[in-house]
């Protein structure tokens, strides 16, 4: 019976890049039986590597043999993370908040990045929370329409002010699909809204899917629900020194993408 095959993520910082270190190390991995998937140079003198093998003792030598080579330093060994593969497939880091794990920064000149990686969160199952920061005009709807499509999901407006205000009291059917993507607009559904739509509202935090919610501290702040409540958070700015303050248009609300 054939071993399944599994994927490593390496990443190593190189001290001296001399002619032919690349090479070196891809034909230690050849040696070994160890595939390269994907390499891409990530943030300055580091490199990330997507490997596969069906023989973890491949791995474990090749670790061991990396440890002693001078001109580079082993900084990260593991099976690979979402942000492993982003980071190999963009050639970046996503920004991840040190203290707040659930805290993921972008730029608006990240959108790709961003698509990308709101996809692959997109294509998992079960009950996700997703708040979503950002001033108006930034991206934020766009961001996630993107990621939907990049998803293979159909998504869902539960409140909005893409086109004109939406505040929706009931969906169809389909609407409440549970594999679908329902996009809520924080301060619409908490500020501006009625009865039947926080009924509404309730039902779907309720449904095992993915919700995502602009404006998530106005929500908390204006609702039941807590930062507990969210899984992840994604803050995205116009520039990184960009302040998100709430004030400027929660009064005169005029968000769109």
């Amino acid at each position: 019976m054939t071993a399944e095959s599994k994927q490593w993520y390496m990443e190593y910082k190189i001290h001296n890049n001399r002619p032919g270190l690349l090479g070196d190390i891809a034909s230690m991995l050849g040696m070994l039986g160890v595939n390269i998937l994907t390499i891409n140079g990530v943030e300055g003198q580091r490199r990330g590597m997507l490997l596969e093998t069906d023989d973890d003792d491949k791995i474990r030598i090749l670790g061991e043999m990396l440890q002693k080579a001078s001109n580079i330093t082993i900084t990260a060994f593991r099976p690979p993370k979402l942000v492993d593969i982003l980071a190999v497939r963009h050639g970046r880091y996503i920004d991840r908040d040190s203290d707040d794990r659930k805290t993921f920064r972008f730029t608006r000149d990240e959108l790709g990045l961003l698509v990308d990686f709101l996809g692959e969160v997109f294509k998992r199952e079960g009950n996700q929370v997703i708040g979503l920061r950002g001033m108006p005009r930034v991206g934020k709807t766009e961001s996630i329409i993107a990621s939907s499509v990049c998803a293979a999901k159909r998504w869902t407006f539960v409140s909005s002010t893409l086109l004109r205000q939406t505040v929706r009291s009931q969906l169809s059917e389909e609407e409440m699909n549970p594999d679908n993507v329902f996009i809520i607009d924080g301060i619409v559904s908490t500020i501006r809204s009625n009865e039947k739509h926080y009924n509404l509202l309730q039902d779907i935090m309720n449904l095992p899917s993915t919700k995502v919610i602009e404006h998530p501290d106005i929500f908390v702040r204006e609702s039941g629900y807590t930062f507990d409540d969210f899984h992840m958070i994604i803050e995205l700015r116009n520039n990184p020194n960009e302040e998100i303050i709430y004030d400027t248009f929660t009064t005169s609300y005029t968000d769109d993408i």
